[in-house]
């Protein structure tokens, strides 16, 4: 009995991995998974940048999903690009992308090099834990509407949302953990040093007078350390204990407290010299611990609050039945504006035109988590 075996060959994209359904879409004799693919291979291949694919197989990211034309027509908006970009001289600005499509090592390599597409592009600088991209350039060359639409083209469309542009948005580092650094560690030398008697001669000096005065020196150094540098785990304490919540600052604002507490006693009473240096040197090595867990926590800290899905541009209908995209804060009362497929409705609205279909497990999750902060 003859039997006729077909055997069917599965064909990735060069581009993306994605399976091709066929082998009509090919170009420099590789396969690709539809025309998007091919044309960003195409526009990577000319500007000799193919060395992006040496790094990973099938680096790039799928071409199917087409932007649509005008996405990005709110970027021409004065207001927007001044919120957006966050230093400039002259026609040279900087500017900060999120692009949470950023995942290996042939992404890093293609952004890096991004000015060989375009010579406005001056200077490029990846921050892959955070999915940040940085970007110098010269608008005289190149408008920041046209450089998102370039990233875009190529698989690396920027998230642009509302709170890329809110007030609150930039994340001023905050001096005030410096100082108290600074502070501590300048009392707590001080401390050390004037303690040093007290350590090779039994607490005996020789001369009473300068005994107490190094104590009291002492004690009036360690008041900014108490009463300023450890304020954070008094606070911290303090509002853990009012939620009825036994956080990791209690025992350490305890243990401070209670070394200062006896130090404090021992040298009015001048029955000791107390543990100043002890106290001084907590309070020190432990803020220097937050500092590089704060820092540490705030490259991998990915919390966006509600702002950060809502667009930052929206297409309102005119009168005249012409659309005109304007930034999500300028919509008014009685505006007619149109939603596209997988956008997320920018504001309270009222279907006008058409059916749809209206995930709404976005909503419900906020719903939740504001439901559990007003709980606790």
């Amino acid at each position: 009995m003859n039997t006729n075996l077909k055997i069917s060959e599965k064909t990735t994209c060069y581009h993306c991995g994605e399976d091709c359904l066929s082998d009509d879409i090919s170009f420099d004799n590789h396969l690709f998974c539809c025309e998007g693919c091919k044309t960003v291979y195409g526009i990577i291949n000319k500007s000799n940048l193919c060395e992006y694919y040496d790094f990973e197989k099938n680096p790039g990211i799928t071409q199917k999903h087409i932007v649509r034309e005008g996405k990005f027509a709110f970027l021409e908006d004065e207001s927007v690009k001044k919120k957006l970009v966050h230093f400039s001289e002259g026609s040279q600005h900087h500017i900060t992308f999120y692009l949470p499509q950023m995942h290996c090592s042939s992404c890093i390599w293609l952004l890096e090099h991004l000015g060989k597409l375009n010579k406005g592009i001056l200077k490029t600088r990846v921050d892959f834990l955070r999915k940040e991209y940085t970007v110098v350039f010269d608008e005289a060359n190149i408008s920041l509407k046209q450089l998102v639409e370039l990233m875009t083209s190529i698989g690396y469309e920027p998230h642009i949302s509302l709170n890329d542009i809110s007030e609150n948005s930039v994340k001023k580092v905050s001096k005030s953990h410096l100082y108290k650094i600074g502070i501590a560690g300048f009392c707590f030398g001080n401390i050390m040093m004037f303690s040093f008697p007290d350590y090779f001669s039994d607490g005996e000096l020789g001369e009473k007078n300068m005994n107490y005065m190094f104590n009291y020196i002492n004690l009036v150094l360690s008041l900014p350390v108490f009463f300023y540098c450890a304020s954070e785990f008094f606070i911290s304490a303090y509002k853990g204990l009012k939620q009825k919540f036994l956080n990791i600052d209690a025992p350490i604002g305890l243990a401070i407290l209670i070394t200062f507490g006896r130090s404090v006693f021992e040298i009015l009473s001048d029955t000791g010299v107390g543990y100043l240096d002890s106290m001084s040197g907590i309070v020190f090595f432990m803020l220097i611990g937050r500092y590089f867990q704060n820092k540490t926590h705030f490259s991998l800290s990915f919390n966006r609050n509600y702002k950060s899905y809502f667009p930052l541009g929206v297409n309102v209908i005119n009168p005249d039945s012409t659309e005109k995209q304007i930034p999500v804060s300028k919509i008014k009362v009685g505006d007619r504006i149109k939603v596209y497929s997988n956008e997320i409705i920018p504001a309270d609205a009222i279907l006008f035109l058409g059916d749809a279909t209206i995930d709404y497990s976005f909503v419900t999750e906020k719903v939740y988590l504001l439901k559990r902060v007003l709980e606790k």
